[in-house]
């Protein structure tokens, strides 16, 4: 599942996880019917809208073992706003195909961990590293500990600690857009942070988020460039 925003801005990390996955040895496959999410339309209350998209989600990622994405943000929407959206389409049978599509939905440091049972996947990346971890990664997928544990195995790499770790960088979509005043002043909090961390490298599970410190450390020209964790754990 490429989602939206890696498709058309950052491919390189949908790539990434591709390339990573062959390489531990996961047949792999890219259903060309995937669109949305629906992710868009659920949060900002266009429930109904979202139907057609979640009918289409199902269609496309039906009779598969496992669906990884490289975002917590649309990995949390399937696992859990997909059946909000089935119970206002009334669809009982399109309820049920949720119910059987939805659990088998992956953040990429998930399915790694949990599912394949990897925490060392062979990569090498010689930098100073500083992770982010995403709000929906962290607050709707309770991810834990699974990126940093991915990446304190990738050899060469120097895990330096974020501060204020959890908070959030003030992306969140649409909020971005209807509050930008705010989302600059989290956002300039965050790359600080990560400036105050002295890596190289800002690391992150959802190029959303990536996207908006990225710019902000750039626009600072702090010299700190960002990159997807899949990037870094396919690099060799």
């Amino acid at each position: 599942m490429v989602t939206c925003l890696n498709d058309a801005l950052f491919p390189d990390a949908a790539k990434a996880v591709v390339r990573l996955l062959h390489r531990l040895g996961v047949d792999v496959e890219f259903p060309e019917g995937q669109t949305c999410c629906g992710q868009p339309m659920v949060n900002t209350g266009y429930v109904e809208e979202a139907v057609p998209v979640v009918r289409n989600f199902v269609d496309a990622f039906a009779g598969y073992d496992a669906v990884v994405t490289p975002s917590g943000s649309c990995a949390g929407c399937v696992r859990h706003q997909h059946a909000i959206v089935g119970r206002r389409s009334g669809d009982v049978a399109l309820q049920e195909r949720i119910a059987e599509t939805s659990p088998r939905v992956y953040e990429l440091s998930e399915f790694l961990v949990d599912v394949l049972g990897v925490e060392d996947v062979g990569a090498s990346f010689p930098h100073t590293v500083t992770y982010h971890p995403t709000c929906h990664s962290l607050r709707l997928l309770g991810v834990g500990d699974r990126p940093t544990r991915l990446l304190s195995q990738v050899r060469g790499l120097r895990l330096r600690e974020l501060p204020q770790a959890s908070e959030c960088c003030g992306f969140g979509g649409t909020f971005a857009v209807k509050n930008a005043d705010t989302s600059v002043a989290m956002g300039s909090d965050k790359a600080r942070h990560v400036r105050e961390s002295g890596a190289e490298v800002l690391v992150a599970g959802d190029s959303s988020c990536l996207m908006h410190i990225g710019g902000l450390l750039g626009r600072q020209r702090s010299g700190v460039r960002v990159m997807h964790l899949a990037e870094v754990l396919a690099s060799t």
